[in-house]
């Protein structure tokens, strides 16, 4: 069984940065696509940034790319860091990490694609 646990959520002020984390446990001899994913009240989940199973390959939303980066810890990618800079206020959503053992060299954009969720992490950015 994986489990995916997100953390570094909170308040941050406009302009601001926080930096959330993905750990996945469970299953480790494969690596993970990892890829996170953010819901808004009243809007649908939208996909913000992925990175392959390989880790070769990096991909955002198009309202954070140039303002979040997505890395991974090591090459399995069992620790996810999403670094969320210059946020603004429509970044405001519960912010879930996904993950697939499924080998894949594109970054996957469909929640879908995902087998496996973490409980969410609130972000709030207050200005």
């Amino acid at each position: 069984q994986v489990q995916l646990v997100e953390s570094g959520g909170g308040l941050a002020q406009a302009g601001g940065s926080l930096r959330l984390s993905c750990a996945a446990s469970g299953r480790t001899f494969s690596p993970y696509a990892v890829g996170w994913f953010r819901q808004a009240p009243g809007k649908e989940r939208e996909f913000v940034s992925g990175i392959s199973s390989d880790a070769r390959r990096v991909g955002y939303g198009d309202s954070v790319k140039g303002r979040f980066t997505i890395s991974s810890a090591n090459t399995m990618n069992t620790v996810v860091y999403l670094q969320m800079d210059k946020l603004n206020s429509e970044d405001t959503a519960v912010y879930y990490c996904a993950a697939t053992l499924t080998p894949s060299r594109k970054v996957a954009r469909s929640a879908a694609s995902y087998d496996y969720w973490g409980q969410g992490t609130q972000v709030t950015v207050y200005s």
